[in-house]
């Protein structure tokens, strides 16, 4: 009798495994089912504005006729207005001096947070956050009363006998008041990234450095900055990434009417951006200054992220 089995090709696999193989691909078609909608969304309101917004950006269109290619065009208009340059140097300034004064605010807030003779922590950690689960509009027009010509800043310095300072107005007190605002806000975010970092840090260390003799301060300097640093990476990168993009707090305090958003010496590259998009009709323009902020966003995340990685370097100690 021939023997059936033994005629089968070897190419063909056993019925064992061939019912593994389609087991393993329906559980792994069910598990690309269930997180499917993520990536379709992400798709369509992700991913394509992205690419639309660079299509677009040589494109010369009012939203409203037919798309015209110009090239680079949009690109040459808008470097050669100033008004983009003194968008580009306020977002630079106005991210400085909110963010650089908030994150040494926010970690000491941290420490403090963290101390063990705080008996009200978890109070003060709410009150902290609550700012940034507040509205940014209600928050800027409590702002803007506050900065106001005759608000309660200008009534305490005068006060102390100091003149007042045009917050509404001022180049620099503009400025001002809008990076306290920009502070306010995420001052208690960011000081509950940094708890939650000092959390993670064995208390172990720092009791072998109290043995050892070694004061707050240099606690502070050997112990917690170094193991803080993958969280002080973190947050730096999204401050700097929320100051490029500051847009609600400069657009309201300036005056929603008008030319208001685009008063120079409050514009912000989003809001020159907004502008030329739906006050002026320059869609083409708008979407050439979004890529060139999307450059600048990449251009400083990366900065940080090498100047981090080379502190973290100094600090990882040499070989014996």
């Amino acid at each position: 009798m021939a023997d059936t089995a033994a005629t089968a090709s070897p190419l063909q696999p056993a019925p064992g495994k061939k019912t593994f193989w389609n087991e393993t691909r329906r559980s792994r078609l069910t598990a690309y089912t269930f997180i499917s909608p993520f990536f379709i969304l992400f798709s369509i309101f992700g991913l394509y504005p992205i690419f639309f917004t660079i299509y677009l950006s040589f494109f010369k269109w009012d939203a409203l006729g037919p798309m015209k290619y110009v090239g680079f065009k949009n690109y040459e208009l808008i470097t050669s207005d100033p008004t983009f340059w003194i968008s580009f140097s306020n977002t630079i300034l106005m991210g400085l001096m909110g963010t650089v004064p908030q994150l040494i605010v926010a970690l000491l807030v941290a420490v403090m947070l963290n101390s063990a003779l705080n008996k009200y922590k978890n109070t003060f950690r709410v009150l902290y956050f609550m700012p940034n689960i507040t509205s940014i509009v209600a928050v800027t027009l409590v702002f803007s009363t506050m900065f106001g010509n005759n608000g309660m800043v200008n009534w305490v310095l005068n006060s102390f006998g100091l003149e007042s300072v045009p917050f509404n107005s001022g180049w620099w007190g503009v400025k001002i008041a809008i990076s306290t605002m920009v502070m306010w806000r995420w001052m208690g975010y960011n000081a509950i990234i940094f708890l939650s970092g000092l959390q993670s840090i064995p208390t172990d260390i720092y009791e072998a450095a109290r043995i050892d003799g070694a004061s707050r301060w240099q606690q502070l300097i050997n112990i917690t900055l170094p193991l803080l640093r993958p969280f002080i990476l973190f947050v730096t990168l999204v401050s700097t990434i929320g100051a490029l993009q500051l847009f609600t707090e400069p657009y309201v305090f300036l005056g929603q009417g008008g030319t208001g958003s685009t008063r120079q010496e409050g514009v912000t590259m989003v809001t020159y951006l907004y502008s030329e998009a739906f006050k002026n009709g320059f869609f083409g323009t708008a979407a050439a200054t979004a890529v060139l902020l999307f450059i600048a966003t990449i251009i400083f995340s990366l900065l940080n992220m090498m100047l981090s990685s080379r502190m973290g370097g100094d600090t990882g100690g040499e070989k014996a």
